[in-house]
């Protein structure tokens, strides 16, 4: 399964932004995706295994509770595959910056000049 497939899905970006806050039991994480989506225990436990099996997260048990945490490395190489295509954002940011401080000294200019 390619990495955007398995981040294309809302349920599976979320479990990930929980992992990011710390290691969570699946039944924390459980808990919040049911809550939030609506959505079963077995239909969360399967979200959790496309994870898993695709290398986003990794289980560890502590007794009877199964561990979740994040998997850096293919996030990894959806920065990097993303790295190219930043070009188009950085540049319309960066204008934007300029345009906003263009607004703010013209706004300093009216204000300085009315002050006259």
């Amino acid at each position: 399964m390619h990495a955007f497939d398995i981040l294309g899905d809302p349920v599976r970006r979320r479990i990930l932004e929980l992992l990011l806050e710390d290691e969570q039991s699946s039944g924390q994480i459980v808990a919040v995706i049911a809550s939030e989506f609506g959505i079963s225990q077995p239909a969360v436990s399967q979200h959790l295994r496309v994870l898993r099996e695709n290398g986003f997260a990794r289980v560890r048990a502590e007794g009877t509770r199964r561990l979740y945490a994040v998997e850096a490395a293919p996030l990894q190489d959806v920065d990097r595959w993303l790295e190219p295509f930043r070009a188009f954002w950085n540049q319309r940011l960066d204008a934007l910056g300029t345009e906003l401080a263009r607004g703010r000294r013209d706004e300093r200019k009216s204000h300085s000049s009315n002050e006259d």
